[in-house]
């Protein structure tokens, strides 16, 4: 385990906030050894003389068939042998590749079990999921609290990966936070697995879902969700969990994302209740093209609700009462404070704690700084402001500032264990910090 706690670095602020966060010796950076095996579907480029009927994909098929059996033999334990460190069970993934490929172009040909294999490898490439990035996280509780010392608590982390042509992708972490607030975070597994896909009904009325399962794995960190459908291409952004509880007391995990088409961008939920298998819908409605949308952690009145910022520029409320539709809202917080007067909005789900709703913000000020800031709205009635912050708890500094994207600080969710906030958050859109904030002194100073 790598320890979170060390000789703090406190995060000051010259107007009156100084020490109220402080920043744990903890980051997370970006592995690119870190790959998982994702489908290849070469690009068509025009036909070929003689053979203009056929796709790249059906050329590529006959040269891989047409090899002798030596050359056959030469070529699969080289792909065999170059990945056998890298991923488990190789030779399944490969055969698994083939056969989702094979009913394209194999049109009706007998291959060998080798034959198979080799033209797998063709059809699957590495992806290194996060060498670029590793960045803008959300955590929430584990599903297995057990053997823990009282008052410690052990968490889900999810970041968003950034790999070749800067696309994102999920990835998880786990780890652990004690009652005296010593945090750790495990180190992730050196294998990656992708999923078996299936689509499903989907949320919105023209696209359907899709259902992704990941085996028994023995590690989340193994688990990498990357873009998979047409609207997904460019990148799976930004996911902020939240453990839903149901009124009857089921409990799933809900994440609302950014799908990147390159062209345009959508939100879409993502659903599991073990980790291990995952469903990804669309969502519908007016206000569904919401960036930043969070879902509070249970319903409120009978209705669901979510954070958003619709307009790019406010804090809104959201009710539905269908989890996949939002065409309803009102704006419940705006700029106010030159810290946040470009935008603000939620980092986050709402957090319950006794006081109220509280809600980790972002606001974004002159050259384009954007800090962290927090505001807590009535339980009972969250379209009510009850108190915010009205100077940053994290704003970039001189060893903060500097990355793919300057001057940013930014988190899509924190975690209250006891009376302790731990508040992980994205630097420079590069990588991850950790920083825990006493909650009492928190709502101490909010306005």
């Amino acid at each position: 385990m790598a320890d979170g706690v060390g000789p703090a670095a406190l995060l000051s602020d010259p107007a009156g906030q100084a020490g109220l966060a402080k920043r744990l010796d903890l980051m997370l950076r970006p592995e690119p050894a870190r790959v998982v095996l994702r489908p290849f579907i070469p690009a068509e480029n025009g036909s070929v003389e003689g053979q203009h009927m056929k796709s790249r994909a059906e050329r590529i098929l006959d040269r891989v068939l047409a090899l002798g059996e030596q050359d056959l033999r030469v070529e699969l334990d080289r792909a065999v042998s170059s990945l056998a460190d890298r991923h488990r069970d190789v030779e399944r993934l490969l055969q698994r590749r083939f056969y989702d490929m094979s009913d394209r172009f194999l049109g009706g040909r007998t291959v060998s079990p080798e034959q198979a294999l080799l033209a797998g490898a063709y059809f699957a490439e590495e992806y290194s999921f996060e060498a670029a990035a590793l960045f803008n996280p959300s955590i929430v509780p584990h599903p297995d609290q057990t053997g823990l010392p009282a008052g410690a608590a052990r968490f889900v982390l999810s970041l968003r990966g950034v790999g070749e042509g800067h696309v994102s992708s999920i990835s998880f972490r786990t780890g652990e936070i004690t009652a005296e607030g010593k945090i750790t975070v495990n180190p992730p597994s050196r294998w990656a697995t992708s999923p078996t896909i299936e689509t499903v009904p989907g949320g919105a009325a023209d696209d359907p879902g899709l259902r992704l399962f990941y085996g028994q794995h023995d590690d989340l960190s193994q688990v990498v969700i990357f873009p998979i459908s047409f609207h997904q291409r460019h990148g799976i952004e930004d996911l902020r969990l939240v453990r839903f509880s149901e009124e009857d007391g089921h409990v799933s995990y809900f994440g609302t994302y950014t799908a990147f088409s390159g062209e345009a961008v959508r939100q879409e939920l993502l659903r599991t209740d073990d980790f291990v298998t995952f469903e990804l819908n669309a969502l519908r409605g007016r206000l569904s093209a919401t960036k930043g949308m969070a879902l509070f952690p249970r319903r409120i009145d009978g209705r669901y609700a979510m954070l958003g910022r619709h307009d790019h520029e406010n804090i809104w409320l959201l009710k539905s009462n269908d989890l996949y539709a939002w065409d309803s809202g009102e704006i419940i917080v705006s700029p106010r404070w030159p810290w946040e007067f470009v935008q603000m909005g939620n980092c986050g789900s709402p957090i319950e704690i006794d006081e109220g709703w509280l809600v980790i913000t972002h606001g974004v000020g002159p050259i384009r700084n954007y800090c962290l800031g927090a505001c807590l709205l009535d339980k009972k009635d969250p379209s009510r402001l009850i108190a915010r912050s009205t100077h940053p708890l994290i704003r970039p500094g001189s060893d903060t500032r500097d990355g793919y994207v300057p001057n940013v600080v930014y988190s899509c969710g924190a975690i209250v264990v006891g009376r302790t906030l731990l508040l992980p958050y994205g630097v420079a859109d590069s990588f991850t910090a950790f920083a825990s904030v006493p909650l009492d002194r928190l709502l101490l100073s909010m306005t």
